[in-house]
C-alpha cells in the first residue's frame, strides 16, 4: 500500500483552531457564486479534501441551516467553526465570511456615489441593470421550478404575487399568512406539502474523517439549559446595548437607529435566501425610509452579485447609500457616514444567524436525524416565488421604461436583458460572466449613443 493510499484511510490527527482560521479567510475572498456556489467550495475543502467533517455531518447541519431565516451558506461556516472550536472557533468562521465582502461593498459603494455620474461609470452600469433584471428572473424560475409542484403551491405563489404587486401587502405578513397555510395544510393534506429537499441524507464517503459519522458530539456541542441561557443573554446585550446606545445618542428616529431596528426585521425574514427578502428591503429602503432611489437599488444588487460573500451582503450598500446621502455626521464627512451605516446594517443583519447556530447547534447535535419542518418552509418558498417575480418586474420597469411608462420605451436596454437571460438560461453562464459581458456592452452603446444616458 501506497503512502497516499494509507494516509486516506486515516482521519486527520488534528485540525488547529489556526488552520481553520486560514481557511475561514481565504473562504471569504472566493466565495463566489451564490449559497449553492459557497457550499459547494465547503464540501469540496472541507469534506473531499482536507476530510474535516463527513459527508453526513456535513449535510445534516446544513439541513438545520436550510430551515432558518438567513445566508444558509454563512451559517453553515458557523457551524462547522463551532463545531470544530467551540464558539470562537463560530463566530471567527461567520466574521470572516462577511468581512471581506463588507470592506469591498464599502471601497465600491463609495466609488460609486462618489463617480457614478462620470459617463465611464455610468455607461458600465448603463448594461448591468438589464443584466440584473435578467437575473432576478432565473433567480425566481429557479426556485420555482424547485418549489412548485403541484397546484396548490401555485396559488400561494399566484396569491402571494397579488397581495405584494396589486395590494402592497408588506412582506413579513406574507411570509406569516404563507407560513400559517402551510402549518394547517400539512396537517389536513399532508402529501401536498411532502417536497423532497434538495439537500437529503447521502451515504457517500471521502474518506475516514475528523469529524466522522459517528464521531460523539465534542463536550461544548451537548445540549444543556445552561448553555442556551447562556447564548440567549449575551446575544440579547449584543443587539439590545447597540440600540439603546443609538436611541440615546439620536433617538429612536434617528436614520441609524431606524436602520438597526430595519435590518434586524429584515434578518429574521430571509427565508428562501436573500432573492426573497430583497422585496421587504425594497418597500422599507427605497419606499418607506428613501435611504436610496430604485435605480441604485438595481445597482446595488448588481455589486453584490459581483463580490464575495452572501448576496444578503448587498444591505451593506443600502446602508452606505443611505448614511452618505443623509449626510449623518455632516457634509465633510460623508464617506465615514456611509461606512458607519454600512457597518451597522451588517451587524444587525447578521447578529442572528450567530444566535440561531450557536443556540440552536447543540439540539442539532443531539439528534443526528433530519429535521423536518417542511410544510410551513415548503409554503413559504411557493409565496417567495411570487414576490420575487413582483422584483423583476419592478426592476424591468425601472430599466425599460427608465420615464415611467408615458416615457420611451427603451430598446437597447431590452435587448441586452434578452440577451443576458439567453446566456443564463440556455447557456447556464456565471452570473458574474453575464455582468462583465452586459457592462461592456452597455459602456459601448453609451459611447456610440450618448442620448441613452440622458434618457436615465
Amino acid at each position: 500500500m501506497t503512502t497516499a493510499a494509507a494516509s486516506n484511510d486515516l482521519p486527520p490527527a488534528s485540525v488547529s483552531f489556526w488552520q481553520a482560521f486560514r481557511f475561514w479567510l481565504k473562504l471569504g475572498f472566493i466565495s463566489f457564486g451564490g449559497p449553492a456556489g459557497q457550499i459547494s467550495i465547503m464540501h469540496q475543502e472541507l469534506v473531499e479534501r482536507r476530510r474535516w467533517i463527513s459527508e453526513r455531518r456535513f449535510l445534516h447541519a446544513l439541513n438545520y441551516c436550510m430551515v432558518l431565516p438567513g445566508p444558509e451558506a454563512q451559517q453553515l461556516a458557523i457551524y462547522i467553526g463551532w463545531l470544530l472550536h467551540r464558539s470562537w472557533g463560530g463566530i471567527v468562521a461567520g466574521t470572516l465570511f462577511v468581512l471581506p465582502s463588507l470592506f469591498i461593498l464599502i471601497l465600491l459603494s463609495w466609488l460609486y456615489i462618489a463617480f457614478g455620474e462620470v459617463p465611464l461609470v455610468a455607461g458600465l452600469f448603463y448594461g448591468i441593470k438589464p443584466a440584473v433584471t435578467a437575473i432576478v428572473v432565473q433567480a425566481a424560475h429557479r426556485i420555482g421550478s424547485r418549489a412548485l409542484k403541484n397546484s396548490t403551491l401555485w396559488a400561494i405563489a399566484a396569491a402571494s404575487f397579488v397581495a405584494i404587486f396589486a395590494l402592497n401587502v408588506p412582506f413579513p405578513l406574507i411570509v406569516l399568512a404563507a407560513a400559517l397555510a402551510g402549518y394547517l395544510g400539512g396537517r389536513l393534506r399532508p402529501e401536498l406539502f411532502r417536497i423532497g429537499g434538495g439537500h437529503g441524507s447521502s451515504a457517500k464517503s471521502f474518506g475516514p474523517a475528523f469529524i466522522d459519522d459517528h464521531t460523539p458530539s465534542p463536550a461544548h456541542a451537548r445540549f444543556s439549559w445552561g448553555g442556551l441561557l447562556r447564548i440567549v443573554l449575551v446575544g440579547g446585550l449584543l443587539w439590545s446595548l447597540p440600540m439603546a446606545l443609538l436611541t440615546w445618542l439620536y433617538g429612536w428616529d434617528h436614520t441609524l437607529t431606524q436602520m438597526g431596528w430595519f435590518f434586524t426585521k429584515a434578518a429574521l425574514l430571509t427565508f428562501g435566501g436573500a432573492y426573497a427578502v430583497l422585496p421587504y428591503v425594497y418597500q422599507g429602503a427605497v419606499g418607506h425610509y428613501g435611504w436610496l432611489s430604485g435605480t441604485q437599488m438595481i445597482d446595488g444588487l448588481a455589486l453584490g452579485e459581483t463580490t464575495p460573500g452572501p448576496l444578503i451582503m448587498v444591505v451593506a450598500f443600502v446602508g452606505f447609500v443611505g448614511g452618505y446621502v443623509k449626510a449623518l455626521f455632516g457634509p465633510d464627512s460623508l464617506f465615514l457616514a456611509g461606512a458607519v451605516a454600512a457597518s451597522l446594517v451588517t451587524w444587525f443583519t447578521f447578529l442572528p444567524s450567530f444566535l440561531f447556530i450557536l443556540a440552536g447547534g447543540p439540539l442539532v447535535e443531539s439528534t443526528h436525524n433530519d429535521l423536518k419542518f417542511t410544510a410551513p418552509l415548503t409554503a413559504i418558498t411557493a409565496a417567495v416565488v411570487g414576490v420575487i417575480l413582483n422584483l423583476a418586474l419592478f426592476f424591468g420597469y425601472h430599466v425599460l421604461w427608465p420615464r415611467g411608462l408615458g416615457g420611451h420605451f427603451d430598446v437597447v436596454s431590452a435587448l441586452i436583458a434578452l440577451a443576458a437571460a439567453v446566456a443564463l438560461f440556455r447557456y447556464k453562464r456565471n452570473v458574474i460572466h453575464v455582468i462583465a459581458a452586459c457592462a461592456v456592452v452597455g459602456l459601448i452603446a453609451s459611447l456610440l449613443f450618448p442620448g441613452l444616458l440622458a434618457a436615465h
